[in-house]
């Protein structure tokens, strides 16, 4: 099954220095046919305006992992780290038994993320934060690995949850292939670009939900960045 959610179709709320993009149910908008996929939960394409940002609040019982794809995002929580993560890399906070934090755009340009929540596999874990640039070469023409719930996946962020967050970028022809696990969910979305997904059209910042496929094939049609995420049902 492919199902291709394009960006025109996805939730949307302005909140004036935030502009949000829901892939699936959150905050105001609500479609009781998009509550997740497998164990994601909430991805969210936000556009966050200069010199603001989301105000201390708490999380609990959540993998929460932010790609950045403009501009950077800083981090303060109540462990005591500061971060600030930009553009092309990739921040985790597990939320745990609970955690409180910000995220600000200090910079003087806006700056957009993929905000993606993954519920944990088992809950009670002590609550964490990390940050990990990852060089940008070695996601040409491969997937990357950025966060996964396993331990054999070496120089990955870890989250606690069976699920991986992988990363690809595409050259306009370029083709590349995944072959998930049987009984895997997949959920893809364009950072940038077009491309064809078993011959199927994808445009820029839509999503696509993926089971009961051997393999999927990915063709660029233009220069693509991709994030897709691995699920356990």
């Amino acid at each position: 099954m492919i199902d291709i959610r394009p960006f025109a179709q996805l939730g949307h709320a302005d909140h004036g220095w935030l502009d949000a993009r829901h892939h699936f149910s959150f905050a105001h908008y609500f479609d009781p046919n998009r509550m997740g996929w497998g164990r994601l939960r909430v991805w969210n394409d936000d556009t966050i305006a200069p010199n603001t940002g989301f105000d201390t609040h708490p999380h609990k019982d959540m993998e929460i992992i932010t790609y950045v794809r403009r501009g950077a995002i800083t981090h303060r929580d109540s462990l005591g780290n500061t971060g600030r993560t930009e553009a092309g890399d990739v921040q985790v906070m597990s939320a745990g038994t609970g955690i409180f934090h910000s995220e600000y755009n200090l910079e003087p340009i806006p700056t957009q993320i993929f905000q993606i929540w993954i519920t944990p596999t088992e809950k009670g874990h002590e609550p964490s934060w990390a940050t990990r640039r990852f060089p940008k070469q070695e996601t040409t023409g491969q997937f990357t690995i950025l966060a996964s719930g396993y331990a054999d996946d070496e120089g990955a962020l870890p989250i606690h949850t069976e699920a991986r967050v992988l990363g690809l970028t595409l050259q306009k022809g370029q083709r590349s292939h995944y072959t998930p696990a049987k009984g895997r969910m997949l959920y893809l979305v364009l950072a940038s670009g077009n491309l064809l997904l078993n011959g199927q059209h994808v445009t820029t910042r839509s999503g696509v939900a993926i089971s009961e496929e051997e393999t999927i094939t990915l063709e660029a049609l233009d220069d693509t960045e991709i994030v897709l995420v691995d699920t356990a049902p």
